[in-house]
């Protein structure tokens, strides 16, 4: 294979005017993050709404719920992208599409759009399941305090399901970082964009990527020992240990 490896190409000046490639890399990883966290908050407030709301006794509630679910879990992110991105404006009042469309960070607020309500299906998902794993006896004891149903799942229900489900809810903080990528389609020059823009400009395809790969590993490292932390710090003796729970719980 012939081919002209040049690791000091992060330190060139890039023709995009960020200055060098290494820091055009970083330009996109605040892109990256500043769209991983907007559309997680979002995804978060949605989730933890929607997945209570499918454990609740109303079965419209909880058919309304479970098809929102459904919606946004099957479609595939990049298809949602395109349809937020180029068929959403053509949907609404035409005022407001072209105002859409003439957004100075379009590609910035649609992806956050997107990816928060991409992920917040699969959050719901998480919060039901942990809210139906917690023993019936959680529910009775708040009916038997003379608490209401919304502050039974404030107080009681909801505090402790979200102890269960910080594990797998840390995989889709995860997930929604690498998801941020698919943004590069409608013109989001986060940190994929970065570097696919760094190979087109010096053709040393392994280097820009091989470094937007250890940008990736390195943040999510760093957000896995912090969750862990996390965990550790809410965890209730005998109920939950190392974000597992046990049966141990009164």
């Amino acid at each position: 294979m012939n081919y002209n490896w040049n690791w000091r190409i992060f330190w060139d000046a890039s023709p995009d005017g960020v200055g060098t490639y290494m820091d055009t890399l970083l330009s996109g990883l605040v892109w990256t993050l500043a769209t991983a966290l907007t559309a997680w908050v979002m995804a978060l407030l949605i989730g933890a709404i929607v997945g209570t709301i499918r454990t609740m006794p109303n079965r419209w509630a909880v058919r309304i719920a479970n098809g929102y679910v459904e919606l946004f879990r099957n479609i595939p992110l990049l298809v949602q992208m395109f349809l937020w991105y180029f068929v959403m404006p053509e949907l609404v009042p035409e005022s407001l599409g072209t105002w859409l469309k003439t957004l100075p960070n379009a590609p910035f607020i649609t992806a956050v759009i997107c990816l928060g309500f991409f992920t917040s299906s699969r959050v719901a998902v998480q919060v039901s399941a942990g809210i139906q794993a917690l023993p019936r006896g959680q529910m009775m004891a708040g009916t038997a305090l003379g608490l209401t149903l919304p502050q039974t799942y404030r107080y009681i229900l909801l505090p402790m399901a979200f102890r269960i489900v910080l594990p797998p809810l840390t995989s889709e903080f995860l997930n929604i970082i690498k998801n941020s990528s698919v943004a590069l389609t409608i013109g989001l020059m986060e940190l994929t964009a970065r570097a696919r823009s760094m190979q087109e400009f010096t053709f040393q395809v392994f280097e820009a990527f091989t470094a937007a790969t250890i940008i990736y590993i390195l943040v999510n490292i760093v957000i896995v020992n912090l969750m862990h932390l996390l965990e550790k710090k809410v965890a209730i003796p005998g109920f939950i240990t190392s974000g597992s729970s046990s049966s141990g719980g009164h």
